[in-house]
């Protein structure tokens, strides 16, 4: 048996399996793809269920593949032990309907006793007790010697997750001799001892199970295999663990020499440079797959990963940052199987760095509070409270806080942490939301060591650029990926940002092929602008250099609909007087909305004087300057100011000669023809004195102009009116026709309430000389109560009538009384609401008419009954 590299290795096993017909494919990225069971692939066949349920078609039904993986279970045991890693590499060739059993096993014991020359004699096969299929083909196809085959129970060779498909395994062994055992003479496959490790697992998948122990065989049984690289590298390399694998251990040693510390001098340091390289190995492949840190999902993995691994090296008596360092070996010595890794050094190495640096400018005061709680010497466990400060403020995930307490025997309150947490998701959760849309362009983070934006967007659509910040849910991060909102800051922008009533640009910034789609762009009091965006696809980093680009067509209507606010605003002063000042705008790309000091409506022909003259000033065609200028000069030009506004010694002024000069930082046009038309849409009171008006140009107005043509046209069909010009004719023809026919609408109704009230007098009730009245009918309006209440006291002043109408679910009651009974102390609104009250509702009015609203229709009857009590007890 010879020895063997690992990059050889993956590169045997590959080549060999290609060699029997299996289509070599790529690794999976590590982050899962339509699988949300999994925050990242942690083995070989986890990027593949699909083929095997069917739900997708593989490439070819026979695959091979090396596979990343990540398992983070055991990340407190990484480093303790030389067993664990996070990292590895998964070996396996797979078989979709096509090859079963005699093939795998054939081709197992080919590429280890043929192709790697391991001696026959120090392998052994383990299969499932009740498969003695597999243990014929292995002895008597393959000639595994008997003696060297082992059956197992279900517990070990037996694959199988719940409901789905299923099967039973064999595993082949490596005997690494008689030293490595426990000495025991039971030893054998299976023992927990080092003897006798297990290298490859070939799962047959032939069953389909129901969860309840019922097994049906699959019509298309599959094969999955998985073996361990570094694994097999151990074995290959008569090494004791993964750690002294060739290239693992060019990675340790590299970090060896930048913290001055040897490998296997002393038990302690030994953990911390296992920590170390295991995880720069994993951090530096999640980044080049895609992963971000961050405070959840498998960025909180990565993030915890990377710190866990930097205080390790403070353990080891280095303070610096130094993992970004270890990135060019760890790609060095995958890079031959992983070329994207060397594409993405810069971007992989920078990314750890910022990390690195932001997680040192905490550490020191989160580990001083640490080593003051240790020191108390009788706490037995850390506050929830504490333990949330620690990583709220200093930025040390819980898992690294419970795992340096763990080594002092202190426990952590995880519980009350995972409490306070929500509360704080939440707070943050219920802040954005009642901020609007865009609470997460937040200037609450702290941006202090960036420079003010330099905006070059008055002349310039687009820039190059350097990313100086990146805000992912409102936190500071060094990257963002595919999916994130952010909000992105650059050295210098063409895009505008929201101030003085114009709307925030929008566009799009590129970083290679990434591509960051800004929907706001905002600025913060020390003029850092914020672009409010969507990682519409690949990521990017802090120091990256990037192209920002405004929406042309977009600034082009925006600058239109500020320039017709100036223009606006002249003719406002011109037709209604110099009272007239800016209240407040809007401009955007839809329209202007101009508020201005003004105290009474706009008459029609005001309002048509000054659209006039707006368009007047487009017609003119008016060359619109705009330059920077002392305030004293500005001054001089009778430039309007923004009413109480402070302006700096050097002003920017808008003029658009004859008409408009103003103070103004927005954007514009350099001609007042580019506006095309102008039309006031609305006007109307905003407050007490300020008035508002909204008008569009250029494409707006064309929008008005056609919506209006097709309501017209749309009232015309409906009409009837074939020429336009009698669609006034129509409308006057339609309006007189309605009103005849509510005349005679309500005479009729007048008939009705007359034969109804001939009835009602025959059937009513005297009391001590006043006449009661109930009625109860249905589909009538509140009028026609009235109306017949009033026929009744009209013609009988002793009367007391009350109606209930009924409208589907609505219940009206309605009462009158004549004089007489107003006399006697009767009085309507006390009738009508004692009627109301026993359905539920309630009501009242004047003596004479009142009315109610009543809830339960089941109880109108009773309600109508009450109003005999009501007259008697009034009565006396």
């Amino acid at each position: 048996m010879k020895w063997t590299g690992l990059n050889e290795l993956r590169e045997k096993f590959l080549s060999f399996m290609e060699s029997k017909g299996c289509l070599r494919l790529e690794s999976f990225p590590l982050i899962p793809k339509d699988d949300n069971s999994l925050l990242l692939i942690n083995s070989g066949m986890a990027p593949m269920k699909k083929y095997f349920t069917g739900e997708v078609t593989p490439p070819r039904t026979r695959v091979t593949t090396c596979q990343k993986c990540i398992r983070t279970p055991d990340i407190e045991r990484v480093g303790i032990t030389a067993r664990h890693g996070t990292y590895f590499e998964m070996l396996g060739n797979f078989s979709f309907g096509d090859y079963f059993k005699i093939e795998a096993t054939a081709w197992a014991w080919e590429f280890f006793t043929e192709v790697l020359e391991m001696p026959k004699e120090l392998l052994y096969v383990s299969v499932y007790e009740e498969d003695d299929e597999a243990f014929d083909i292995w002895t008597q196809r393959v000639g595994v010697d008997p003696s060297h085959m082992c059956r197992m129970g279900k517990e070990d060779n037996f694959w199988e997750h719940g409901s789905g498909p299923c099967g039973p395994c064999s595993e082949i062994y490596f005997d690494r001799g008689v030293e490595k055992g426990c000495g025991s003479p039971d030893c054998k496959v299976g023992c927990e001892c080092d003897r006798f490790v297990e290298v490859w697992n070939l799962v047959f998948t032939q069953f389909e199970s129901d969860g309840k122990g019922n097994y049906t065989p699959l019509e298309h049984p599959n094969i999955d295999t998985g073996m361990g690289l570094e694994r097999l590298a151990c074995v290959m390399q008569g090494v004791d663990n993964l750690f002294l694998v060739d290239t693992v251990q060019n990675i340790m040693k590299h970090i060896s020499s930048v913290v001055g510390v040897e490998y296997g001098r002393d038990d302690k340091s030994d953990i911390s440079l296992r920590v170390i390289t295991d995880h720069i190995r994993s951090t530096t492949f999640m980044i080049g797959d895609g992963v971000m840190p961050s405070n959840e999902g498998r960025g909180y993995v990565l993030r915890r990963l990377l710190r866990r691994a930097a205080r390790h090296g403070r353990l080891l008596g280095y303070n610096k940052p130094f993992l970004y360092e270890i990135c060019s070996t760890v790609i060095k010595e995958n890079e031959s199987a992983y070329p994207e890794l060397k594409e993405k050094e810069e971007f992989i190495t920078k990314l750890i760095r910022v990390e690195e640096e932001n997680f040192a400018k905490t550490i020191e005061q989160g580990f001083a509070m640490l080593d003051a709680i240790i020191n108390k010497g009788d706490i037995k466990v850390l506050s929830g409270e504490d333990t949330f400060k620690l990583n709220d403020t200093f930025g040390f995930p819980v898992d690294l806080t419970r795992e340096i307490l763990a080594e002092k025997g202190i426990d952590v309150d995880t519980d009350r942490f995972y409490e306070l947490l929500a509360e704080q998701k939440k707070r943050s959760r219920d802040a954005r939301k009642n901020a609007g849309a865009d609470a997460w362009i937040s200037d609450s983070v702290d941006l202090s060591d960036v420079s003010a934006t330099e905006f070059v967007g008055y002349t310039d659509y687009s820039c190059d650029a350097k990313i100086k910040a990146i805000i992912v849910n409102g936190e500071r991060e060094v990257a963002a990926s595919e999916g994130d909102k952010v909000v992105v800051v650059l050295d210098k922008t063409p895009f505008y940002a929201e101030s003085g009533g114009q709307v925030g640009d929008t566009g799009v910034i590129t970083i290679g092929n990434t591509e960051v789609e800004i929907t706001n762009t905002t600025k913060d009091h020390a003029g850092i602008f914020m672009h409010a965006g969507v990682v519409k696809k690949g990521s990017f980093a802090v120091d990256d250099c990037a192209v920002a680009s405004i929406d042309a067509d977009r600034r082009q209507a925006i600058m239109r609909n500020h320039t017709a606010a100036h223009l606006l605003q002249a003719a406002l002063r011109s037709v209604l007087g110099n009272h007239v000042e800016q209240a407040g705008q809007l401009v955007n790309d839809v329209a202007v909305r101009f508020d201005f000091t003004h105290f009474s409506a706009l008459t029609a022909a005001e309002l048509a004087d000054v659209e006039a003259l707006v368009n007047k000033y487009i017609f003119d065609a008016i060359p619109v300057i705009t330059r920077e200028m002392p305030i004293a000069e500005a001054k001089e030009m009778g430039a309007m100011a923004l009413f109480g506004e402070k302006y700096g010694d050097v002003v920017r002024v808008v003029n658009a000669e004859g008409c408009s000069v103003e103070l103004c930082g927005g954007t514009h046009v350099d001609n007042t023809a580019k506006l095309g038309l102008f039309k006031i849409r609305s006007e109307g009171s905003v407050a007490a004195g300020v008035r508002r008006i909204e008008a569009r140009t250029g494409d707006g107005v064309l929008e008005m102009i056609n919506n209006m043509l097709s309501v017209i046209a749309t009232c015309s069909a409906t009409l009837k009116v074939s020429n336009i010009k009698d669609l006034p004719a129509g409308c006057e023809k339609i309006m007189e026709e309605m009103k005849a026919k509510d005349k005679r609408i309500a005479e009729l109704e007048n008939q009705i309430a007359a034969g109804k009230i001939a009835s009602l007098v025959d059937t009513a009730v005297e009391i001590d000389g006043i006449r009661v009245l109930t009625e109860k009918l249905q589909d009538a309006d509140a009028d026609m109560l009235r109306n017949m209440c009033s026929m009744v006291t009209d013609k009988f002043a002793n009367a007391v009538i009350l109606i209930a109408g009924i409208n589907g679910e609505k219940l009206t009651l309605c009462c009158g009384c004549g004089k007489e009974a107003i006399a006697k102390g009767i009085k309507a609104g006390n009738v009508v609401k004692a009627a109301a009250v026993v359905t539920g509702g309630n009501g009242g009015g004047k003596p004479d008419m009142a009315m109610a609203g009543g809830k339960d229709i089941s109880k109108v009857d009773e309600a109508l009954a009450s109003v005999i009590d009501t007259v008697k007890s009034t009565l006396g």
